[in-house]
């Protein structure tokens, strides 16, 4: 942690606050993305003590559902719908369709399953990740889509709302940013304040024992899918209105970095989902720039291998209790 710190005070040196600044904002942003992805990671995780490797790609449908809806209800020269409701439109059927996707994925490949060799699921989801990508290729002919393409979207990339000494901050970086805030706080109240959330919250401590106290443990699991599925749809849209270039294979990367950034922040714990994607968005991006960006990649999937050796209950997770 240390070598990390004085690693990140050097690269200011070097680069300058003006370049330091920029790159931590893109990191924050970066990592705002991780942190909404980590969570559907954790949710699942939390209940099922289940890897859902498959989370990757309902992302990259999520980013392909809310470009549908783009095509649909905007064009070339004009929209049918201003900025604002093409927005709220897009990020609701993106959410709506990952997270009937996540509920399917659940009953279908893991809910038989469910008392099988641990092995048996983890197969199943790399065969539900090799679907959706071959399917997503076929249907698009493995072609890139480009939400910046469409003019509607200018505004947010026009001269910055403000600046933050040299720093720039543009509209889609705030929306970005608030968007991954209100969604893991709307994640926090609905699993803290919610009579939803404390079935959750009993299901992951003992499913057999909630059970029995009248939790119908099914529908507790498939809510969780469909929620973790959703963020993850919410982050494919932002994810497309940031960076833009959305393709079959997008979802492969993202999912195995918003996964690193579970582990990094303690799997299962939501805390530690938004911690640690914030902080794995702030070093890939330091790495890109201060390493090159051939060597990002291999820092944050070192950071994983590091923390599963040497830190594998991550930040701020905790030992499984061991029942006897």
């Amino acid at each position: 942690m240390h070598l990390l710190l004085f690693t990140i005070i050097d690269t200011i040196r070097d680069l300058g606050w003006s370049a330091a600044l920029d790159t931590l904002r893109d990191g924050i942003v970066l990592g705002a993305l991780y942190a909404i992805v980590a969570l559907g990671y954790t949710l699942v995780y939390g209940i099922l003590k289940l890897l859902n490797f498959a989370h990757g790609d309902v992302f990259m449908v999520g980013a392909f559902i809310g470009f549908g809806v783009l095509s649909v209800l905007s064009g070339p020269t004009s929209s049918t719908l201003s900025i604002v409701p093409l927005i709220l439109v897009m990020f609701a059927v993106a959410m709506l369709g990952s997270g009937v996707l996540g509920v399917a994925i659940e009953r279908f490949a893991y809910r038989p399953l469910r008392n099988a060799p641990r092995i048996a699921p983890l197969i199943s989801a790399l065969g539900v990740v090799f679907f959706l990508e071959a399917s997503a290729q076929l249907l698009t002919d493995s072609a890139h889509f480009q939400y910046q393409n469409y003019p509607v979207f200018a505004p947010l990339f026009q001269p910055p709302v403000f600046t933050i000494g040299p720093s720039q901050i543009s509209v889609i970086d705030l929306l970005v940013i608030g968007l991954g805030i209100a969604l893991m706080g709307g994640l926090m109240l609905l699993v803290n304040h919610t009579r939803l959330g404390k079935a959750m919250r009993a299901t992951a401590f003992d499913r057999e024992a909630a059970s029995m106290m009248g939790i119908d443990t099914d529908r507790v699991i498939s809510a969780t899918f469909f929620i973790g599925s959703a963020l993850a749809g919410a982050s494919g849209v932002m994810y497309g209105l940031w960076l833009s270039d959305t393709y079959f294979f997008v979802g492969f990367l993202y999912g195995l970095k918003g996964f690193t950034a579970a582990v990094v922040g303690g799997i299962g714990s939501i805390k530690g989902a938004m911690v640690g994607g914030l902080l794995v968005g702030v070093v890939e991006t330091f790495a890109g720039v201060y390493f090159g960006g051939q060597w990002k990649d291999l820092v944050v999937f070192g950071i994983l291998i590091l923390f599963l050796l040497f830190r594998p209950t991550g930040l701020f997770g905790s030992q499984p209790l061991q029942k006897v």
